[in-house]
């Protein structure tokens, strides 16, 4: 599973590609397969998203889990600190484990 992620380039949060458009939560990340780099390119060139690039994602029951430790800490959040990390948007999804 690949997926896309970036920053949003007015506030600078990690967004995720969904398939359409972009979300907060990664939980509804898409997974972009092969025309991951076409994705990545056209929303640069759109200016929509700040340093896009694709990572390896594993699919689980509440949504794809970032492959890699640094990106999970950019999908949820800090590890030190639970009141500051993002909270999946379906409350019913679970705990995630960083």
């Amino acid at each position: 599973m690949r997926l896309l992620t970036g920053n949003d380039l007015k506030s600078g949060a990690v967004i995720w590609w969904t398939g359409r458009d972009w979300s907060l939560h990664v939980e509804d990340a898409a997974d972009v397969g092969e025309a991951g780099e076409a994705i990545l390119q056209a929303e640069e060139g759109a200016r929509r998203v700040n340093t896009p690039y694709i990572i390896d994602g594993t699919p689980t029951p509440g949504g794809p889990r970032p492959a890699h430790i640094k990106d999970r800490i950019r999908a949820l959040g800090p590890t030190v600190r639970p009141d500051l990390t993002l909270k999946p948007a379906d409350p019913a999804a679970g705990d995630w484990v960083i």
